[in-house]
């Protein structure tokens, strides 16, 4: 059986066989999402094959509806073909509010942010309706305190110093190394930058632990603005959570790789968030959140090659200069001194960017 014919099945037995279908923006993932109009309730498709796993994704759906956070309901999921139906949050992508001072034009928005070019219609701007770019990162920082007051759901993987070295180690010199270099990174290389990235991340090895999402940034939240409270924040495109430090998630919402977000804004939502959290050592989660965004942006700006070559979607690499920006600026802080040296030994000032050749 085809895989059009297992979606049309599955939707007939759902009861929305008759229901016209339109594709949503993809995320990096291999997941596909389509809207869906003409069915029971407005719902969204997530097709997501094997060996995408959707179970994740439902438990950590329940856990997040379970403490208040609007996140999209599961109306119906086959877990076997890689098939779900969820509730249709709308439109109201921040990443898509906040960089448009106007409702743009047919297209984007809807479903996390990827390549894919969505023909729906413009979302209204509920920043057009009282709600400015600080009350947004606010109100997104309330909704990450309340998710980090729970336990998280047993059994999620650790998102630990270990795991986070890892995966900025494997991004960085198998993937951008090679084809800014144009061959495998040497030994001494790979052994300066585990140690360097050991050093910083230090603090967060005995700081505190929480559900952690990985990717809580504008383009993975919605608005919703005829909500109450942390209600007005959706939340989307959880399903690689895991346990890990508190500063990681703020330095993912504050320290975009795909958006500019002022110092003063970021240092202000830091702030809220220490002043609603006065059980946290300021000094120690500063230092943590100085060392997770430097570790997120060399992961990132390396991950987008990974993105251009393995999965063949360059147009990632558009964020690339950007992202190195923010790499340079998070190794100045104190606490990222061991990754500024390594990188002046290893890779100079004029390669800290997009391998040549690849074009977004």
């Amino acid at each position: 059986m085809s895989r059009d014919e297992l979606i049309g099945g599955f939707l007939t037995r759902h009861g929305y066989g008759a229901a016209r279908m339109a594709p949503l923006a993809q995320d990096a993932s291999f997941r596909s999402y389509f809207r869906l109009a003409g069915g029971p309730r407005p719902a969204v498709l997530m097709d997501a094959p094997p060996p995408e796993d959707q179970r994740q994704f439902v438990r950590i759906a329940r856990h997040l509806a379970g403490i208040g956070l609007s996140v999209p309901e599961i109306l119906a999921c086959d877990e076997a073909e890689g098939l779900l139906l969820e509730e249709d949050l709308g439109d109201g992508l921040v990443s898509v509010l906040i960089d448009s001072p106007t409702p743009p034009p047919l297209g984007g928005g809807g479903r996390g942010e990827g390549d894919a070019d969505c023909p729906l219609p413009p979302p209204p701007n509920p920043l057009r309706q009282g709600e400015g770019e600080d009350g947004y990162f606010v109100a997104a920082a309330d909704a990450l305190i309340e998710i980090q007051r729970h336990p998280p759901p047993p059994d999620l993987p650790v998102w630990d110093a270990r795991t986070m070295a890892t995966t900025a180690l494997a991004t960085l010199l198998d993937w951008w190394w090679p084809a800014m270099f144009g061959g495998a990174a040497p030994q001494a290389a790979r052994d300066d930058f585990a140690a360097a990235l050991e050093a910083m991340l230090a603090v967060v090895v005995d700081g505190p632990t929480c559900f952690v999402h990985r990717d809580f940034f504008a383009g993975n939240l919605l608005w919703l603005p005829e909500r109450a409270g942390i209600r007005r924040v959706g939340v989307i495109d959880f399903q690689s959570a895991a346990i890990g430090h508190p500063a990681y998630d703020l330095a993912s919402l504050l320290q975009d790789a795909r958006r500019d977000i002022a110092p003063a804004l970021a240092e202000k939502v830091v702030a809220h968030y220490l002043a609603a959290r006065p059980e946290v050592d300021p000094g120690a989660f500063r230092a943590a959140y100085d060392a997770c965004a430097a570790q997120r942006h060399l992961r990132v700006a390396a991950q987008w090659v990974r993105l251009a070559q393995r999965d063949l979607r360059p147009g990632y690499l558009v964020h690339g200069p950007r992202t190195w920006h923010l790499l340079q600026q998070a190794v100045q802080r104190p606490v990222a001194a061991p990754l500024a040296a390594a990188l002046d030994r290893w890779i100079p000032a004029a390669r800290r960017s997009n391998p040549p050749g690849l074009v977004a």
